[in-house]
């Protein structure tokens, strides 16, 4: 129980007051959803280009996790593509903020930007990702454990696991699996065992070691060098952002 407490909530505690002390946007009324200005104009970017973006989440549950969100734009297209999940209405939606929008006031940050040839044999995978995202309806979407913006994600990044890149440990709800799951981690470079996202545990390359109790993930990254817990995400050598498929 004292392991518990220090690995998965004291953390926790200490984001909430981290939190309380700070003067961000209560309410998504008061926060900026503008754009960041990160992304070039479509048109003068001329190659296909996929780039995955995760961003605080707004209000109490900045305390857990972020929010993710995938960006693309085949070759020569005039316009960039985003696809959020949303818990209101039907949840996937198509460009409902700027690509590199603020989310709840926060600046996002790329996880994985890649473009060129790589890009565009990915578009078509994702697309039909997305296509096939079973928890479309309206109703489907669950704060905890899932499916939520995070579930969506990473529902699409596990039709590419070439890219050898993963949602950071406080993108809550990226472990939801509608059902019991044994086999290999979304990356294929380890084994996962999966209660459906209320529990889990990872071992592999792209993964590291990693233990999920409800949703809060605590682990070490063995790639590049680093502390997971939960509420903090990934703390140590910042990874680089994945901008080729993985060899």
């Amino acid at each position: 129980m004292l392991a518990v407490f220090l690995v998965f909530v004291a953390p926790l505690i200490a984001r909430a007051a981290l939190y309380a002390a700070d003067d961000g946007p209560r309410s998504w009324r008061d926060a900026d959803w503008s754009s960041t200005g990160l992304l070039p104009t479509a048109s003068h970017d001329k190659p296909a280009r996929v780039i995955v973006f995760t961003g605080k989440a707004g209000a109490w549950k900045g305390i857990f996790a972020v929010h993710s969100w995938i960006v693309l734009k085949p070759a020569n297209a005039d316009a960039w593509t985003r696809y959020d999940v949303v818990g209101w209405g039907n949840p996937v939606r198509v460009n409902g903020w700027p690509a590199d929008g603020r989310w709840y006031g926060n600046t996002p940050v790329a996880i994985a930007d890649i473009s060129g040839p790589d890009a565009q044999t990915l578009i078509p995978r994702i697309e039909a990702a997305i296509e096939a995202y079973r928890f479309n309806r309206a109703g489907d979407y669950r704060v905890w454990p899932g499916p939520n913006s995070n579930s969506f994600t990473a529902a699409v990044l596990r039709a590419v696991p070439e890219l050898g890149v993963m949602l950071p440990p406080n993108a809550v709800g990226r472990d939801f699996r509608d059902r019991i799951y044994a086999g290999r981690t979304d990356s294929g470079t380890g084994v996962e065992f999966n209660l459906r996202g209320l529990a889990a545990f990872k071992l592999g390359w792209v993964e590291g070691v990693e233990v999920d109790l409800l949703g809060l993930v605590a682990g070490l990254d063995l790639r590049h060098p680093g502390i997971k817990l939960p509420g903090f995400g990934r703390i140590g050598i910042s990874p680089p952002i994945a901008t080729a498929l993985a060899k």
